[in-house]
């Protein structure tokens, strides 16, 4: 029976069970709907059974299907990560998502030294609040932010990050204590996980109702804080570099009580554990995170 199976038709049939759809298999393949439907159907044929369920608008996999599909996704995750290995072509590429405050703040600028300890490695980095989708092999690597919901996938909680009041020097020569902050313009990041009001709380202060800037994005709120603009409640890891610089300050550093959390997890699926290429983008990041 496997003499009369074309390798073609198992790829059609693998990539038509990852996608979900004939036609998303059609546009990965370059091949047309009829003909990614006439090869399941003519290995339907061969095998004796049904590997899809039809309606007029998706494709699932029956029993059958899923069981073939457990053995197909896996010889061909195999086989990629063989070619992957042993080309000669050029540098193997990881293929990295990101938050997007991470990937500009902390990510992007350390970049460099990756690549220098890497030199047979290229990185493309993508950046949204979105997760990675692994099943239609668009990434290898995510860097989230939250708590992943993800199943089949490797996940590694990152550093603890220190959250705290931010802002100019010299806007920190008015901020004291505590309780000069609700005498200040506070800005705020509406996605971030530790919001001003917990911070009061953990300072004993009841937390004032307005801000009169707020942002979507973490990185936002610190260009605003350099800038002279208000006091950020950010990570002091995000902030690295404007702390490192002196742009930013944490005015009342050892007067106050700081929020401490996991922020970021980094996920990639079990099977990419065995890539090379992921493995060293993998141990790399959790090194530099634990300087």
């Amino acid at each position: 029976m496997l003499s009369n199976i074309p390798i073609s038709a198992i790829r059609i049939f693998e990539a038509a069970a990852r996608t979900g759809s004939f036609r998303d298999a059609a546009n990965e393949l370059r091949l047309t709907s009829s003909a990614v439907s006439h090869a399941i159907t003519k290995l339907e044929k061969t095998l004796c059974t049904t590997l899809f369920e039809r309606s007029t608008r998706a494709v699932r996999l029956t029993p059958a299907g899923e069981n073939l599909m457990r053995h197909a996704g896996t010889a061909f995750d195999e086989l990629r990560r063989g070619l992957e290995e042993v080309s000669a072509r050029g540098p193997q590429l990881v293929r990295v998502h990101s938050a997007p405050s991470f990937a500009a703040q902390w990510l992007a600028p350390r970049l460099s030294r990756f690549l220098a300890a890497q030199p047979k490695l290229d990185v493309r980095l993508a950046a949204s609040t979105d997760y990675a989708r692994f099943n239609n092999d668009d990434y290898d690597i995510d860097i989230v932010y939250g708590e992943p919901r993800a199943e089949g996938v490797e996940i590694t909680p990152l550093k603890e990050e220190t959250v705290v009041p931010l802002c100019s020097p010299a806007v920190a020569s008015a901020i004291h204590k505590p309780a000069d902050l609700l005498h200040q313009s506070l800005i705020r990041s509406d996605v971030k996980r530790v919001q001003w009001h917990q911070w009061f709380a953990a300072n004993g202060i009841e937390a004032p109702a307005l801000h009169r800037m707020r942002f979507d994005r973490s990185f936002l709120a610190i260009a605003a804080a350099v800038e002279g603009l208000g006091v950020a409640l950010e990570s002091t890891l995000l902030a690295e570099r404007e702390l490192a610089a002196g742009r930013l300050v944490a005015p009342l550093a050892g007067r106050s009580t700081d929020v401490r959390y996991i922020g970021h997890h980094l996920v990639y699926p079990r099977a990419s554990r065995r890539r090379a290429a992921v493995r060293a983008f993998a141990e790399w990041l959790t090194s530099e995170l634990d300087y």
